[in-house]
């Protein structure tokens, strides 16, 4: 069907509700496109249509997504009968036995699970490359990475293959995806999205789920559809006044917005990402909203130090959990370089070091928040990245730790304080550098719009009227496969 990409995810559903298409059709749409995709990005760990196939045997109901094909990231979401590694020679072989609380929802909603997209080895780096599944490839320009954690997910989207696939960020990874290919993303508030069954949290609260969209409403529908408190949960965000969907045409008024251009480490815009941050910052202006240079500051140093212990010691955990899954020990040769060094480190974390890391979290919040209110603030602006997408290699998980370290500590330097204090943030695809030899439409640079805990639909009314003053779904990468 030509014009399957003409379509967002909901555009897709009404469709099928109005029977101009079947959910047979769209699922073969997107199976033939998501093959394509596989030769020239490599962005999907498993293809199975004969679980989607089944699923649609039994009924897709009449969700508002009823009948949209959906893959889900090759992280911790389990879709049963389907494979699950975390990018991990570890898991391989792997197989779900059960679906999580998020793949249910999902499916009350009408997604239909016919593939899984890749991602680094636990989700640890911001690009998407593993000795398991090879290096993602970004649409962009192929010598690029996607981005990451959320890297498959993102290529996919961005080259045509379905409207919205699922995704998970616990230092950035669904805002720097989405930045490096060009889609809108939302890294919800902590306690939003259900994790479990097994758990409620992911890494000490820092990571949670959504998804990467080509639509603002696509990704605020899915939301609706899904957010809620789960069982066992020992915190939820505050409830919305009214569905996240309406929020998108909603008038956001005359916003104050702080620039904040210096990362908590100190890392700068490049040239590339501050001629971003300009255009914005004039866009909003345009708009009617008070834009002013200013931000928090933080000590990044320890933020990181923090935030690499509590990783660290959740990793060991997983890895401690694989192994008596395998009645064995994970080996060495088993886990990439990095990892495994983590994964010794988290051994060796004393516990009153994650007991501050947990302090300077909490503190941290209150600090960002307060910084709002003493500023009279709704939101801050940052660049999502602080260059364009790096060259593959850069920050693979496989390479020597500091050359690892230094890349990925001023790529996304805004994004994680965003996870340490569990406000909510998303990247916004509003600016493309000039064009070259190998990425000719130019390469995508998101802007990043961060608020206070629980303010998603403030965050939507915005990210609807970017979006309308500067729309970006037109625009397609030269690698294609719509």
């Amino acid at each position: 069907m030509r014009e399957y990409t003409d379509y967002d995810g909901l555009g897709l559903a009404e469709l099928v509700r109005s029977k101009q298409v079947s959910a047979g059709e769209l699922l073969d749409a997107a199976v033939t496109r998501a093959e394509a995709a596989q030769e020239t990005l490599n962005c999907f760990t498993a293809l199975y249509p004969d679980l989607a196939k089944s699923q649609l045997d039994s009924g897709i109901g009449s969700g508002p997504f009823a009948g949209v094909p959906f893959v889900t990231k090759d992280l911790a979401v389990e879709v049963k009968g389907a494979p699950l590694t975390n990018g991990s020679v570890a898991w391989k072989g792997n197989v779900a036995q059960r679906d999580s609380v998020l793949t249910e929802r999902y499916r009350q909603a009408g997604l239909v699970f016919f593939g899984q997209t890749t991602s680094p080895e636990y989700g640890l780096t911001t690009t998407t490359e593993s000795t398991l599944y090879g290096q993602t490839r970004n649409p962009w320009d192929l010598t690029r990475t996607s981005g990451g954690s959320s890297g498959g997910a993102s290529a996919a989207v961005a080259a045509g293959v379905l409207p919205v696939a699922q995704a998970s960020d616990g230092g950035g990874s669904i805002r720097i995806p989405a930045s490096c290919t060009g889609l809108f993303g939302i890294k919800p508030s902590r306690g939003r999205v259900p994790m479990g069954p097994g758990r409620t949290e992911g890494w000490n609260g820092m990571s949670t789920v959504h998804a990467v969209s080509r639509s603002v409403r696509d990704s605020a529908a899915l939301l609706d559809a899904c957010h809620g408190r789960e069982t066992g949960s020992r915190y939820v965000a505050p409830l919305p006044d009214r569905p996240y969907l309406e929020e998108v045409s909603r008038d956001p008024g005359k916003l104050r917005i702080a620039l904040w251009r210096k990362a908590p480490n100190g890392t700068m815009p490049d040239a590339d990402a501050e001629a971003g941050l300009v255009a914005t910052a004039k866009l909003l202006e345009e708009l009617g909203h008070d834009v002013v240079e200013t931000g928090p500051e933080f000590d990044g140093e320890l933020l990181a130090k923090y935030a690499l212990f509590t990783i660290s010691a959740n990793i060991a955990a997983a890895f401690d959990d694989r192994s008596e899954m395998l009645g064995r020990p994970v080996r060495e040769d088993e886990m990439e370089l990095i990892t495994a060094s983590m994964a010794a480190l988290g051994r060796t974390v004393p516990m009153v070091e994650l007991a501050k890391a947990n302090n300077l979290f909490n503190s941290v919040a209150i600090d960002y928040e307060q910084f709002l209110i003493d500023g009279g603030f709704d939101l801050t602006l940052s660049p999502v990245t602080h260059r364009a997408p790096d060259k593959l290699g850069t920050m693979s998980l496989a390479q020597d730790g500091d050359a690892m370290g230094k890349a990925l500590a001023g790529f996304g330097a805004h994004c994680p304080i965003f996870n340490q204090t569990g406000c909510p943030a998303m990247s916004v695809p509003l600016h493309w550098t000039d064009a070259t030899e190998d990425a000719p439409g130019g390469l995508p640079i998101g802007m990043m719009f961060g608020g206070r805990l629980g303010s998603e639909s403030l965050l939507f009314r915005l990210a609807g009227q970017l979006e309308q003053a500067r729309p970006w779904a037109g625009k397609r990468p030269p690698h294609w496969v719509g």
